[in-house]
């Protein structure tokens, strides 16, 4: 019997034209055991994945030539579904919110600490499918009778729509998004409210608590979300793309 063979390393694609991520944080994902590719700028980078696809792409916003926000769209126009994580030094919400509509499927502040990276690649790939649209790309987010419009800014359950607060929307969004990770408070309260925004941890526990009242989400037996004690929530209903 042949043996078995041995399995690839994931590949990265890391775009950014500071030498300074280029060199440290592409070494530490080396290390990590990604197979990383370089290049400086969107076009390059668009060039090498038309030569060569990859299992995901690092891509910069500010860059030469051609930036990573026109990079991302040309890519999705395309038809290339290859998972994207955007960095960004703009971190409000807004800034986010515009990076998921143009098809990232997360997005990350610089400056940021090479383990976070690591995480946020392997929970992109654990939730993407190959050669479809991911979740941040979706208009409508359903997980068994729960339906968020996102264009509309509603969540239905059961084909009724909820009453919800415009930041238990965006929670709940957050959470879909990012489904069978494990968000902490702080994260959540930095994606939703950004960290200018004078609101303390405990706005996301309130906020939380309104959405288990309106999806009548018991917290000892979660249909949706589940809290982790000392780490935060996690979004436990399987997430599908909305028609």
């Amino acid at each position: 019997m042949a043996p078995d063979a041995t399995p690839q390393p994931t590949r990265i694609l890391l775009v950014d034209d500071d030498p300074g991520i280029t060199e440290h944080v592409g070494a530490f994902l080396e290390r990590t055991g990604f197979a990383v590719t370089y290049a400086a700028d969107g076009a390059l980078a668009l060039d090498l994945v038309a030569r060569q696809p990859v299992d995901l792409i690092i891509l910069d916003v500010l860059m030469p030539n051609l930036d990573g926000r026109e990079a991302l769209r040309r890519l999705r126009r395309s038809g290339n579904w290859t998972p994207v994580i955007l960095l960004t030094r703009v971190s409000s919400p807004t800034e986010r919110a515009v990076a998921l509509d143009e098809g990232a499927d997360d997005y990350l502040g610089k400056p940021f600490e090479p383990y976070e990276l690591v995480a946020r690649i392997r929970a992109v790939l654990r939730r993407s499918r190959a050669g479809a649209p991911s979740l941040a790309g979706a208009h409508r987010l359903r997980a068994g009778s729960l339906e968020l419009d996102r264009q509309a800014r509603r969540a239905l359950l059961g084909g009724r729509e909820v009453a919800l607060t415009a930041k238990a929307i965006a929670v709940l969004e957050y959470l879909m998004l990012h489904p069978d990770e494990v968000l902490s408070r702080e994260r959540l309260l930095d994606a939703v409210w950004g960290w200018d925004y004078p609101a303390a941890t405990r706005a996301v526990d309130t906020r939380i608590a309104e959405l288990r009242r309106a999806l009548k989400d018991d917290a000892e037996t979660p249909r949706f979300i589940e809290t982790l004690i000392g780490q935060g929530y996690r979004f436990v209903a399987n997430v599908e793309v909305g028609r």
